[in-house]
């Protein structure tokens, strides 16, 4: 029998990339966090760094929504099961509501959750009012709560944007322009929570200025409905996995540590940067991350590479994706044109660009089963081995990343998700 709860939802989405999603997602989860709520946030689509953030203004896990790397089921699933105790869900969208495909205007449209679309009005007047009528009705099966102004210049700027709005569409209010509540970016997109000193500082700040709007007010119920997820079978029971997590390697998606845990697997976690040895460990996982920025670090730990390079040599299987394989490799040159001695059981080497080298969904079959995912990358590989499998991508473009093999190493740029078919993963880490 399916499982049906109702919880206060909202989609917060906008015209495209850079428009603030994020600050405002996270500042609407504080706000209610700090009102006694529990707030429980999902981002749409592959990402990684947003979902930090949103992590940290929650004080609760978030999991990645995406209907073509998960499927409809999975994500049904983690919603309704988020619902059960939650008094308010949070979806953030990605780039802008139509875009992708699937798209947020798709994720919103399957699970019946109202956009809140948030608008950077800051070159804008009446004009305003047009993209605002353009996002709520170029798909009119898309449930549409109201817009949500941002980076205004003050009250003159603030009542010029809210006269320009159709009466149909509900205007949830306006947020000034401030320096102070902008999240900071990198190459790949914002920094890692951790790196930003003073992102208490901001979620508190845009939260003051969200009281100031009607978004302090709980949004109405959405129904959540799924059939309860099989169980999975035990196939890592028992099995230990050491888990890269730090600076250099924080890709991580939630789902995919649930996915081993409830397979039975035993995760340890450790610190490629800081430690000399791995946990005692049947596996290893090295997810993707920033180890361009942490080269010199990485370079020094010898004793770290060491203990990986006996891990291999004993035939225990390692599975590294896109950080990982990079760190997998002889060597990794950064943007200023530093090069590291990485560990070298990847035969090749690999130069960071200036520029996006990928990005797409991929879908790749594998000797184990067909596993899907992302990749995102801004690296230049030259590798001497031959792939054992490349990636497809559905949506028709020439994205197609290469899996290799060495022993039981599996290295690829791209980020596997694990919920896309578990056994097949389990089989990556089996002895």
């Amino acid at each position: 029998m399916a499982d049906l709860t109702y919880c206060p939802a909202l989609f917060v989405s906008a015209p495209a990339s850079g428009q603030g999603k994020t600050t405002i997602t996270a500042a609407l989860a504080r706000l209610h966090r700090r009102q006694g709520r529990k707030v429980r946030v999902f981002k749409t689509g592959p990402d990684f760094l947003d979902p930090m953030i949103l992590r940290q203004a929650s004080g609760q896990p978030v999991y990645q929504l995406d209907l073509w790397m998960g499927r409809e089921a999975h994500c049904r699933q983690l919603l309704a099961e988020a619902a059960k105790d939650a008094d308010l869900i949070l979806v953030e969208g990605v780039m802008g509501l139509f875009d992708g495909n699937p798209s947020s205007a798709d994720l919103a449209r399957t699970f019946g959750i109202p956009v809140l679309a948030v608008v950077d009005g800051s070159a804008m007047a009446q004009t305003f009012g047009a993209v605002a009528y353009g996002l709520a009705n170029y798909r009119p099966d898309v449930p549409f709560a109201g817009i949500l102004a941002i980076r205004i210049g003050g009250a003159y700027h603030a009542q010029l944007l809210a006269e320009s709005m159709p009466e149909a569409l509900h205007f949830y209010g306006a947020v000034a322009r401030d320096a102070a509540i902008e999240l900071p970016h990198r190459h790949l997109g914002l920094l890692q929570a951790e790196e930003i000193a003073d992102l208490e500082y901001r979620l508190e700040r845009t939260a003051d200025a969200l009281l100031q709007t009607e978004l302090a007010e709980l949004p109405p119920a959405v129904e959540f409905t799924a059939q309860p997820a099989p169980a999975l079978r035990p196939l890592l029971q028992g099995i230990r996995i050491a888990v890269a997590r730090d600076p250099a390697f924080a890709f991580l998606y939630q789902a995919n540590l649930d996915v081993l845990q409830a397979m039975g697997a035993e995760l340890h976690f450790f610190s490629p940067l800081t430690d000399s040895a791995l946990p005692e460990a049947d596996s290893l996982y090295l997810p993707g991350g920033y180890p361009e920025l942490h080269l010199a670090q990485l370079s020094s730990n010898q004793a770290m590479q060491d203990a990986i390079r006996a891990h291999h040599a004993a035939d225990k299987p390692i599975l590294a994706e896109c950080g990982g394989m990079l760190y997998l490799l002889e060597s990794l040159t950064d943007h200023a044109g530093l090069c590291g001695n990485m560990v070298g059981l990847v035969p090749g080497q690999a130069i960071m660009q200036k520029h996006l080298t990928a990005l797409a969904l991929q879908s790749v079959a594998l000797p184990e089963g067909e596993l899907r995912g992302h990749t995102y990358h801004h690296s230049q590989l030259e590798c001497r081995a031959q792939p054992v499998a490349h990636g497809h991508c559905p949506n028709g473009g020439k994205t197609a990343e290469a899996v290799f093999r060495n022993g039981r190493l599996t290295a690829s740029y791209v980020h596997f998700y694990f919920a896309s078919n578990p056994e097949a993963a389990a089989q990556l880490f089996l002895p």
